[in-house]
């Protein structure tokens, strides 16, 4: 009886021991499919192959005692070298981009003057068929009004992409989009964007580009459209916009990997609002993007005056973005929402 608790020490640590082997050995292998060389699909398989065998020869030999040893030290050590190779793997500036990403934003800022060099504003005839066309835009943070949470859902209400566009004086806006970097002939996915496949990507663009796009042009599947003008200080506004303006400068000289869970359009977005100090805690709902809106506003930094539900409704543009198109006054003919009632 006085072995018994020993003995389930021991079953736990080998349980745990069992549970690392198949934790690394799945990563393992999903690296070596989704990262591993595209163009020699051969020495590819074969790496895949030989690794995950290996981890599963070593799950096997935990139950066998004369060979457990052996068989975890060859495949700790065939980890060891998966690991080396996956830190081997470097974002780059350098690569045969898409033309919608192939140009790089950056500021020169001048006290409370910040250029901003190439915004895009693509002249659309459908989602793949454009004129490329950039312009540089002097704003002055003295007249910096306020900003906008966007949210976009194609699929579902859980997921959205989420983007910020920050407000001026004069009915000027600029909106910033984070996002993945493509390379011709890439399409996104979900899973190898969490396997070093694209680098992370600004895309500060007039809104008659990026909104319009998604609302007037990206119709397999529609796009929805919400502009929410959100309640904060114009201290924490201007903050944040420092932040993305410093980060877009740092990914022209220092390009970063994009990560589907810890480096994506949402995260970042929190990440940059760290600079304030009441910046909204970590929540599940910065993850699963979709409810994000419902988020800011229960912390009450969305108009609260109104039920969210009615909120929601006036901060959905797609008819009136449909409708404004191409016009010069874009930005303002979207926010031209009908009144709202307000509470009690």
């Amino acid at each position: 009886m006085e072995l018994i608790p020993g003995r389930i020490c021991t079953a736990a640590g080998w349980i745990m021991l069992g549970l690392l082997v198949a934790a690394t050995g799945g990563w393992g292998t999903l690296a070596l499919i989704f990262s591993g060389p595209r163009r020699r699909d051969t020495i590819r398989l074969a790496s895949v192959s030989i690794f995950a065998a290996v981890a599963l020869g070593a799950l096997i030999a935990l139950g066998l005692r004369r060979w457990h040893w052996h068989a975890l030290a060859a495949y700790f050590a065939l980890f060891a070298l998966v690991v080396v190779w996956w830190r081997s793997i470097q974002p780059s500036n350098d690569r045969d981009w898409q033309t919608d990403v192939a140009v790089l934003p950056y500021a020169t800022i001048d006290g409370e003057l910040v250029t901003i060099h190439n915004i895009r504003n693509f002249d659309y005839r459908s989602q793949t068929d454009y004129t490329p066309a950039y312009y540089d835009k002097r704003f002055d943070l003295r007249k910096l009004e306020g900003a906008d949470l966007i949210a976009v859902y194609w699929m579902g209400p859980t997921i959205a992409h989420i983007f910020v566009s920050f407000a001026f004086a004069g009915g000027d806006h600029l909106a910033i989009s984070i996002e993945t970097r493509k390379e011709k002939g890439e399409r996104y996915s979900t899973i190898e964007g969490f396997f070093r496949n694209y680098e992370l990507y600004y895309v500060v663009a007039d809104e008659r580009d990026v909104i319009r796009l998604r609302t007037n042009f990206r119709l397999d599947p529609p796009e929805e459209v919400y502009v929410y003008p959100l309640q904060v200080s114009l201290g924490n506004a201007r903050g944040v916009f420092l932040e993305y303006m410093a980060k877009i400068n740092s990914l022209k000289v220092h390009p970063e990997f994009y990560n589907t869970l810890t480096t994506n359009c949402t995260t970042n977005i929190w990440f940059h609002t760290l600079v304030n100090r009441d910046h909204l805690p970590l929540s599940w709902k910065i993850l699963a993007s979709g409810h994000l809106p419902k988020y800011v506003y229960e912390a009450g930094r969305l108009d609260t005056r109104v039920p969210f539900a009615e909120l929601e409704r006036a901060a959905h543009i797609n008819a009136r973005a449909k409708a404004a198109d191409g016009a010069a006054d874009f930005s303002r003919l979207i926010r031209e929402a009908p009144e709202m009632t307000s509470t009690p």
